[in-house]
């Protein structure tokens, strides 16, 4: 299967993204009555809505599918949940008014807001860590450390420029002392020695070199003074101050599909998202899901039980998955500065809902088997 990363999700992609006017198209409808997730019997009382997803649908979007299968949604009080296979930042088709959620980053969320006062915010995120990490054979540079980085060559795409350049900042590396060599998303390059390290995600090229026959070593982005969130739930500001309740019963309906991929065996949520990948595959002969082909079962697992570890954190365990701490906030906002995007944690967070719904609902912090 193709990279993850094919088409870049951060950086220029969230600049190109933002260059689209910012005016704000029709909205879906948020005037339900009903207790936040819970639709009257025999109504819809927020009809439907559209979800834009940053990437094709894979193991990403477990949640989702769960929310589908297990009837989350329609419990919720949706007519339909309307989700849009990526890649995209859904950074236009927020602003444009065509989706009403976008699963994005904060890295191309506070772009957009740093670069062209984008009315837009996070209102909770299901990654806790960003997935980025600098790949290397663990026979070859195995690089351990920031400093490993100085004097070797590293892989790196055009679009994740500026947030390879926040690692090194945030690190105290000079760019001169690291040589950048242009690469697409294809990790062949490490594998052949052409480079030292390699730009890659965690629950992706990682794997797909390790799957190759390779022992890998990851410089975790998170890990190395570049912590921020990713796979976030993000909306207009207009959408936000006139949905609320529709997004408090959106975001308990996810909650409980993302509950579930923790609750449920591996190998059984494999098979639900070759369910979902492949119809989407089968409804568009453009789509990535078609062009890509028949998901890898066992790199899927793999890539399923690494994001996990981006999702699940003591902070969520203690306050609920999708939640972000003030400490997070602060710490995402400072990975955004060394990347050149500069916002506050008011202009890029807005999580009262999510709040609300675990003190409503505390007995939805329990996602942990």
């Amino acid at each position: 299967m193709a990279s993850h990363s094919t088409v870049a999700r951060l950086g220029a992609i969230a600049a190109a993204a933002v260059a689209t006017a910012l005016v704000l198209g029709g909205c879906a409808s948020g005037g339900g009555t009903t207790e936040p997730g819970q639709a009257e019997a025999g109504a819809d009382s927020f009809g439907e809505i559209s979800v834009q997803y940053s990437w094709i649908k894979n193991e990403e979007f477990a949640g989702e599918f769960y929310a589908y299968e297990n009837g989350y949604y329609d419990e919720a009080g949706f007519s339909d949940v309307i989700g849009i296979s990526g890649p995209d930042t859904g950074v236009a088709k927020l602003l444009s008014g065509s989706v009403q959620v976008a699963l994005s980053d904060a890295a191309s969320i506070g772009a957009a807001i740093a670069e062209e006062d984008a009315p837009l915010k996070i209102i909770g995120a299901t990654f806790q860590k960003n997935p980025f990490t600098i790949l290397s054979l663990a026979d070859g540079a195995n690089i351990t450390k920031p400093e490993d980085l100085i004097g070797k060559k590293i892989g790196v795409q055009d679009s994740n420029a500026s947030v390879f350049a926040a690692l090194l900042n945030a690190n105290g590396i000079d760019p001169a002392d690291v040589e950048v060599v242009p690469v697409d998303f294809d990790p062949t390059p490490l594998m052949n020695g052409d480079v030292d390290g390699f730009m890659a995600y965690l629950t992706n090229e990682a794997l797909t070199v390790e799957l190759a026959g390779y022992e890998v070593t990851n410089l975790a982005y998170a890990d190395n003074g570049v912590p921020y969130v990713a796979e976030t739930y993000s909306v207009t500001d207009q959408f936000l101050a006139e949905n609320k309740d529709l997004l408090k019963a959106f975001l308990i309906a996810e909650i409980k599909g993302w509950t579930d991929v923790f609750a449920e065996p591996t190998d059984d949520t494999v098979t639900l998202i070759e369910k979902y990948y492949n119809q989407a595959a089968s409804e568009s002969a453009d789509g990535l899901e078609a062009v890509f082909g028949a998901l890898d079962p066992v790199k899927t697992g793999k890539g399923l039980e690494a994001e996990k570890l981006l999702i699940s954190t003591d902070e969520t365990e203690a306050n609920g998955l999708f939640t972000i701490s003030d400490d997070l906030k602060e710490q995402t906002v400072a990975s955004l500065k060394a990347a050149g995007w500069e916002v506050s944690t008011s202009d890029l967070f807005d999580t009262t809902i999510i709040d609300e719904i675990y003190k409503e609902n505390p007995e939805l912090k329990a996602y942990q088997p």
